[in-house]
């Protein structure tokens, strides 16, 4: 670390200075508070709802879906997912959260009350993430560039989004979060997160978590930025990473004044 630039060139993008891609605008990340969390937690999903913070961590005989306190970090309640299965993303639905498994094509509904195991769904490919949009279906990332919108009830496919910036496409799509209308997405091994119109995909800017990390401590290659939940009440944005001992809040993008 920092290994943004590198990995920029290496998927393919167009660094400019500083391994920043292409052309939309890139603003630092700006702190507005600093929480406790489990640094053990290798977060694949990360999500806000009724006053906690609910995530899936994944590794094999480490994954795990949780409720977690923010103030302390603390983990209320938790529920693991056993091997062979590597946890992935999660995303809340109708009293439910649905969870996504990396390689294996299945993915489980669970009682938000209890963690309770309500049922499971198959899907193509692998799964990376998930996130409600706010108007009944789910976006799911597999760590390409197209995003998928589902049914939540069905999880069939509504219809696919092709991410891009400058007209090229933009891979490893991976942690979401539906934000002001923006669809937020952590950029796997780098330090970026994309603000993506959900219209038509393009990249109307990039966020720098690169102070993030570094705050964080984390240095292992996997120990990247990887976890976006939103508390739309408060307007409260909260970020973490792969085993790293803080959650942030951090501004959300449209209230960073430019300059």
């Amino acid at each position: 670390m920092p290994i943004t630039g590198l990995l920029l060139g290496l998927l393919g993008l167009m660094p400019q200075v500083g391994g920043v891609p292409s052309s939309a605008p890139v603003q630092a990340a700006r702190i507005v508070a600093t929480f406790p969390h489990d640094p053990r937690a290798f977060t694949e999903g990360l999500f806000w709802q009724d006053g906690y913070l609910y995530e899936s961590t994944g590794e094999l005989n480490r994954s795990s879906i949780r409720k977690v306190r923010l103030s302390d970090g603390k983990v209320l309640a938790s529920v693991p997912v056993d091997p062979p299965l590597y946890g992935e993303g999660i995303a809340p639905w109708n009293g439910t959260i649905l969870s996504l498994t990396w390689k294996n094509q299945v993915g489980f509904r669970w009682s938000a009350r209890n963690f309770k195991r309500l049922g499971s769904f198959r899907y193509e490919g692998e799964g990376w993430a998930l996130a409600a949009d706010g108007k009944g279906e789910l976006i799911m990332s597999d760590g390409t560039p197209v995003l998928r919108f589902v049914d939540p009830a069905t999880f069939t496919v509504k219809h696919r989004l092709t991410v891009t910036d400058g007209g090229r496409p933009i891979p490893m799509l991976n942690e979401l979060e539906y934000v002001d209308g923006e669809i937020l997405a952590n950029i796997w091994l780098t330090d970026r997160i994309a603000r993506i119109d959900p219209k038509d995909g393009h990249v109307i800017g990039w966020i720098d978590v690169s102070e993030l990390h570094r705050q964080s401590g984390a240095t292992a290659v996997d120990d990247v930025p990887n976890g976006i939940a939103w508390d739309a009440r408060k307007r409260r944005l909260f970020v973490t990473g792969k085993d790293w001992p803080y959650m942030f809040e951090i501004k959300p993008p449209k209230d960073v004044k430019p300059g």
